[in-house]
């Protein structure tokens, strides 16, 4: 560790790789976990490549079982014989055939086992089994279908958004004599709120003000994320003020409706609010979590912000989780900091914490930024040791790694590994590659790649039509740049700033700089002439752009396109700014559930969902 610091030291004045703000790496300065085989090379630049992350750890290690005592042999046979119908039940992705097949003799189900075969799934919250498994209860004359169970059955319509079967179940419990509870329209709410039907979840909701039955916390949490998700932010202010007040409710709000309103002013940009809302929990003795750390670190893009944040958490006693050290590494990332980013990993990996898909693109990430292809590299093979599989979007940072080495033989040797490793390149992997040859001023390569893209049948967006316009603009070719300006904007793709700008620096000639005016729509444009003659600098409509950046905000595009963040959430190729078709979904969240779906009560759910964006 002393000779790692040295180096740093004699590089520039260089910073040693563990000496930034966070407690946390201090601790790992005094207790001797240091990060192993710093070498330096020819470029004078530090580079640490970690190889204390390839040691096996405590959670890589297999669990034993414990041995399970029951009451007799009957107890045991019974015990086994109902796992293994849970197992089919999985694995065949419908109850009922399974169900049938246990009924002998056409005797009924045990009572106690149909309830444990519910509340299972419940637990595991697949409420497509759940409502599947009722429904059939419903017709069999051997089981008597109470209102718990209606209950149930409204509730899991409710999970799953399907407001439809969640009215016609209360409809039929009204003509039995029922009467509505705060359960069932609660339920209702939530189905209605997951389809976006904020309207009628407002209207139920205002019904239970007014009429009964009076709203729950569960109701309030409902309506809260109801008001958040459809931006109707004042409503959901005043509902939470009238909380606050007491003046609706006999309970105050909890720790998720606090969730949930700091959320709401992270997507409404109002940050100071937030932290307002934070300070006000302290207040009123509203117990702090991860979660709410996790959310105040989110706001940040700073990482000496998100460090401190991160600190405070410890102090007040919390463990971080998986989310907390991935927000810490996405923000050292971002600033080009990959040492220290690369110390809270091993930090991560040191507390036992399981790293997630999520964890490991946003390491790469950081390597990637800069162009560190063999650090980058490291953790993609890593990936594998600890059992998670590398998906399309680390296959995509790693080609970016290449990219911003200006490696594009390698770039070009990754991409190929992602069709033989059985994946699917999109559109972010195509434009990935273009970036790199528009960097290097390769007309021929970037029209090639987008052939190629085009044989394989992916649909190109503004973004790859951007990167054309940039290449083009690069060897001066107005006439090229018209070509595919007008392609753009038939394809249906709005041109962009950059677009816009880089036609109007191409422009030289009076009918070429008319011509552009015109496409671009803009009827006044100042071009500040270079000494050379060259026309780069822009200033169109009081707004300063420079053709000479374009190439960093691309560069930005790219990287953003498919970094987790990617923390939601979830491990996906991001859309980005390539804005490019959903693959399948990826079950590996960060909590490992409601991946598709917002949890309507539990703000971890979301906001794992909006770290990754």
């Amino acid at each position: 560790m002393e000779s790692a610091a040295a180096a740093a030291a004699s590089i520039g004045g260089a910073r040693s790789p563990l000496s930034f703000s966070s407690s946390l790496c201090n601790a790992k300065v005094s207790c001797g976990l240091a990060v192993h085989n710093v070498k330096i090379k020819s470029s004078r630049r530090l580079e640490v490549v970690c190889r204390g992350m390839l040691t096996t750890r405590k959670f890589m290690q297999k669990k034993k079982k414990k041995e399970e005592v029951f009451k007799d042999a009957a107890d045991e046979a019974e015990q086994k014989n109902w796992r293994m119908m849970m197992r089919e039940i999985e694995e065949s992705g419908s109850a009922v055939n399974i169900l049938k097949t246990q009924r002998s003799k056409k005797e009924p189900l045990p009572r106690d086992a149909v309830l444990g075969t519910l509340m299972r799934f419940k637990q595991l919250k697949k409420w497509n089994l759940v409502s599947e498994i009722l429904e059939w209860l419903r017709t069999q004359h051997w089981w008597n279908f109470s209102e718990m169970d209606f209950l149930m059955l409204v509730t899991a319509y409710g999970k799953l958004g399907d407001f439809s079967r969640a009215e016609r179940v209360l409809k039929y419990m009204n003509k039995k004599g029922y009467k509505p509870s705060v359960i069932s329209q609660t339920a209702l709410m939530e189905a209605y709120g997951r389809s976006k039907q904020y309207r009628k979840t407002e209207a139920v909701f205002r019904r239970m003000q007014t009429s009964g039955p009076e709203p729950s916390a569960v109701t309030y949490q409902i309506i809260l994320k109801s008001f958040v998700e459809g931006d109707k932010y004042k409503e959901a202010e005043a509902i939470f003020e009238d909380l606050l007040n007491e003046k609706r409710a006999s309970f105050k709000p909890d720790q998720k409706m606090f969730h949930m309103m700091i959320y709401m002013y992270k997507k409404a940009g109002d940050y100071a609010q937030a932290r307002k809302l934070f300070a006000l929990m302290s207040e009123r003795e509203i117990p702090l979590s991860t979660v709410t750390f996790n959310s105040l670190m989110s706001f940040e893009t700073d990482y000496k912000e998100v460090s401190s944040i991160y600190d405070q958490m410890q102090r007040t006693g919390l463990k971080p989780d998986v989310v907390s050290y991935s927000l810490l590494i996405k923000a050292y990332g971002k600033a080009r900091r990959e040492e220290e980013a690369l110390a809270v990993f091993e930090e991560m990996l040191d507390a036992g914490v399981r790293p997630t898909r999520q964890s490991y693109n946003i390491l790469i990430d950081a390597f990637a930024i800069s162009g560190l292809v063999e650090e980058a590299h490291t953790v993609f093979k890593t990936m594998r040791r600890h059992r998670v599989e590398p998906d399309l979007c680390s296959y995509t940072t790693m080609v970016l790694a290449y990219v911003n080495a200006s490696d594009m033989d390698g770039a070009e040797k990754f991409f190929r590994r992602i069709k033989e490793d059985g994946l699917k390149p999109n559109v972010v992997v195509y434009g990935t590659l273009m970036k790199g040859y528009s960097k290097l001023n390769n007309v021929e390569r970037v029209m090639r790649v987008y052939e190629r893209m085009r044989i394989q049948g992916v649909e190109p967006n503004q973004t790859i039509y951007t990167t054309i316009m940039d290449v083009h603009g690069r060897n001066s070719d107005f006439g090229n740049a018209v070509i595919w300006f007008k392609e753009m904007e038939a394809r249906g793709y709005p041109a962009d700033k950059k677009a816009k700008n880089i036609l109007l620096s191409l422009a030289k000639t009076t009918e070429e700089q008319e011509e552009a005016n015109e496409l671009t729509g803009n009827c006044a444009v100042q071009l500040e002439a270079k000494p050379n003659g060259t026309t780069h600098n822009l200033e169109i409509n009081d707004i300063g752009n420079k053709h000479g950046q374009t190439d960093g905000g691309l560069h930005t595009l790219l990287n953003g396109a498919c970094t987790t963040s990617q923390i939601n959430g979830k491990v996906e190729a991001e859309k980005g700014h390539f804005e490019e078709v959903d693959d399948d979904n990826d079950d590996d969240d960060f909590d490992e559930e409601d991946d598709d779906e917002l949890n309507f009560v539990s703000f971890k759910d979301k906001r794992e969902l909006n770290f990754a964006t």
